[in-house]
C-alpha cells in the first residue's frame, strides 16, 4: 500500500475524532451483558480507547486489544494490548485469537465491508461473537434526507471523508452469509433525532415509547462464527 493511500486513511480516521456517542456504546455494552461476553476480546476500530475503558469499567472479563490506524491512546490500561494498522488491510493478528470482537462505528470508514468481515472471521475462534455498530440508513431521519439531498444522512459531504460506506440492513445480512458468519440479529439505540428539529428527539417527544429501526440513528449487528 501506498505512503499516500495510508495518509488518505489516516487523515479520514483523525477526522472521525476515533469516538462515538454515548447511546452507541450503552448498545454495545447492553448487548454485551446480554452475551456474557468473556475471553480475548478485540475492539477492531478503536480510536481513542473509549470503549475499551467501558468495557473494563462495566467488569467484562476479558483481556483486550485494540486496533486502530491512530496510534495507542493515553491512559489505556498497561494490560490492554494496542495494534497501530490500516484497517483495510489484514489485520496483522493470528488466526483464531478472540472470543469477541467489538467494533463501533467503523464499518462505514472502510472501503470494503466484506473484507473487514472475513478477516474478523479469520481472528474469531469457532464460536466467537461479533458485535458491530453502524449509522442506520433505514430510520426517517436518514430516509428523509436521502429524499431531500440523495444522499443518507451520516454519509453526506459534511461527513466525507470519514464516512464513505453506508450499508442497510440486507446488505449487512448478505455479508454475514458471504463470509461465513451465522444469521445476524439487529438491535437498535433506541436515540433518533427528529428531522430538521435540532436536537429534539423522538424518544423525548414520546417519553420514550418510539424506538426501533424507524427511530433510531444508529443499529447493532450481532452474529457468531459457527
Amino acid at each position: 500500500m501506498s505512503d499516500v493511500l495510508y495518509d488518505q486513511h489516516r487523515a479520514a480516521a483523525e477526522a472521525s475524532g476515533g469516538i462515538s456517542d454515548g447511546p452507541i456504546y450503552d448498545l454495545v455494552i447492553r448487548l454485551c451483558r446480554g452475551h456474557q461476553v468473556a475471553g480475548d476480546l478485540l475492539d477492531f476500530g478503536a480510536g481513542t480507547g473509549t470503549l475499551l475503558r467501558l468495557l473494563r469499567n462495566a467488569g467484562f472479563p476479558v483481556t483486550a486489544t485494540g486496533a486502530d490506524i491512530l496510534p495507542r491512546p493515553a491512559g489505556l490500561p498497561g494490560d490492554t494490548q494496542w495494534v497501530e494498522c490500516d484497517l483495510n488491510q489484514p489485520l496483522p493478528l493470528p488466526y483464531g485469537a478472540f472470543d469477541v470482537v467489538v467494533s463501533s462505528e467503523v464499518i462505514e470508514h472502510l472501503e470494503n465491508p466484506r473484507a473487514m468481515f472475513r478477516d474478523l472471521f479469520r481472528v474469531l475462534r469457532p464460536g466467537g461473537l461479533l458485535i458491530l455498530t453502524t449509522p442506520n440508513q433505514a430510520s426517517l431521519r436518514s430516509l428523509l434526507a436521502l429524499v431531500l439531498t440523495g444522499h443518507f444522512l451520516a454519509f453526506r459531504d459534511r461527513a466525507y471523508p470519514a464516512h464513505i460506506t453506508a450499508l442497510l440492513r440486507t446488505d449487512l445480512s448478505r455479508i454475514c452469509a458471504e463470509t461465513g458468519f451465522e444469521r445476524p440479529e439487529f438491535a437498535y439505540t433506541a436515540r433518533g433525532g427528529v428531522p430538521k428539529a435540532g436536537n429534539l428527539t423522538w424518544q423525548g417527544l414520546s417519553f420514550g415509547l418510539l424506538r426501533g429501526r424507524l427511530f433510531s440513528d444508529n443499529l447493532a449487528v450481532v452474529t457468531r462464527k459457527p
